[in-house]
């Protein structure tokens, strides 16, 4: 079983911050606290506001191993996971560059590896912990539903590791932003699965990708 807590540095970590990041990663994946339980194997009432605290108030934290199967569930790291934890945290708290997908499809905005540059964009309040090139796109329509909806916000970090199965924002050659599922990524194509049914799935050949970034975060 994988050890998620240092003795001596679990002191330093509150109830609500595990708890928060456990919702974190859920929406980070377009799920339900619920639905994070199942994907993970356990019981679906496993992350419920209603097991967080006895009938009497007393607190109760989620275990060692709930934790651990979620993050194997997942392909969450030990270290995201803690960055959830600690972004988690209401008095540490920065701003990180907005702008809408509409906007985002412009030149202009991002350099040739997809870090945010140049001006025009808004900011939007975040938790430290998101990384020191993170930015914001605000979605607009209803493209992206059921997972994302008109108005949500995402939180993007270009300098982190794709996995598949996770939510990633894509641009290619022409300019295009994509919001998909990473479903499979070789050294000839990269496979995207929409986030909504009524969307064709796309296969881009990697040569009309300019980068690719992960989703960290959602506002839902």
């Amino acid at each position: 079983m994988r050890r998620i807590f240092d003795p001596q540095g679990a002191s330093m970590l509150t109830h609500p911050q595990i708890w928060a990041a456990i919702d974190a990663l859920a929406a980070a994946h377009g799920l339900s606290p619920s639905g994070l339980a199942r994907r993970a194997g356990l019981d679906a009432t496993t992350f419920n506001k209603s097991k967080r605290a006895s009938v009497g108030g007393r607190l109760r934290w989620p275990s060692t191993e709930s934790v651990s199967k979620v993050l194997d569930a997942t392909g969450t790291s030990l270290e995201e996971f803690l960055g959830l934890v600690h972004a988690s945290a209401p008095a540490k708290r920065t701003t990180v560059p907005l702008i809408g997908f509409a906007q985002a499809g412009s030149g202009g905005y991002f350099d040739d590896a997809g870090f945010p540059v140049g001006t025009g964009w808004d900011e939007v309040a975040f938790p430290d912990g998101s990384g020191p090139h993170a930015y914001a796109l605000e979605v607009s329509g209803e493209s992206m539903m059921p997972v994302y909806r008109d108005g949500d916000i995402l939180i993007v970090a270009p300098n982190t590791a794709v996995r598949r199965g996770d939510r990633v924002v894509v641009k290619t050659t022409e300019g295009e932003i994509l919001a998909k599922e990473l479903r499979r990524q070789t050294a000839k194509t990269l496979e995207l699965k929409s986030l909504n049914p009524d969307h064709e799935d796309r296969v881009l050949p990697v040569e009309n990708v300019t980068w690719i970034a992960r989703i960290m975060w959602s506002s839902q």
